[in-house]
């Protein structure tokens, strides 16, 4: 980040993302990652995949991977945690900018549409919409898969083989997926992927 275009240059990514996130945020990811990785080259792949795994964890909205995703890239502007209280400066600003960008423009628009939509729901394109957009968030998602489960290339083959074995585990059985999650942190946590 070198200066006030760079931080409009997020705040208007975020934005634009903002009016074509249908079915959430997180469906917009796989954009979210061509441009703050491989173009802004402000993240790492890494970085990316981190914050969208660390909000998915945790408690609360889902949008929160956007924040974790701002508040990284200032983080990384300002030098590292090590930095001094400059990066947490630029840290929140990142996830100040990021926020704003993603929530504002969506919100308004929503707003705007719902009030009109249930004031005009009896109408055939009104319940065509609906039933139309549902494979379309659906395929994002499945996007949003494919994009977190193709490992960087220095990765290695248990790590595929943990992935396959979990999406059969829970496709095919009644286990729960928390107790799948659980099994992936202990292998992680030996070292094992």
């Amino acid at each position: 980040m070198n200066g006030i275009a760079d931080w409009f240059a997020l705040f208007a990514h975020f934005a634009s993302l903002s009016l074509l996130g249908v079915g959430g945020a997180l469906t917009t990811s796989p954009e979210m990652q061509r441009f703050l990785v491989q173009q802004q080259h402000w993240l790492s792949h890494e970085q990316f995949a981190s914050s969208i795994v660390l909000a998915q964890a945790a408690p609360g909205p889902n949008i929160l991977f956007v924040a974790l995703m701002g508040w990284q890239i200032g983080l990384n502007a300002g030098g590292g945690l090590a930095a001094g209280p400059q990066a947490w400066l630029l840290a929140l600003l990142g996830l100040l900018l990021a926020m704003l960008g993603c929530l504002l423009p969506s919100c308004t628009l929503n707003y705007l549409a719902t009030r009109w939509a249930h004031r005009n729901q009896q109408l055939l394109a009104v319940r065509a919409f609906k039933t139309g957009m549902a494979p379309v968030v659906v395929g994002l998602l499945l996007a949003l898969g494919w994009l977190l489960g193709v490992a960087p290339p220095e990765s290695d083959w248990p790590l595929w083989g943990l992935t396959a074995a979990t999406t059969l585990l829970i496709w095919q059985t009644r286990v729960h997926l928390l107790w799948a999650m659980a099994a992936g942190a202990l292998l992680g946590a030996c070292g094992l992927v």
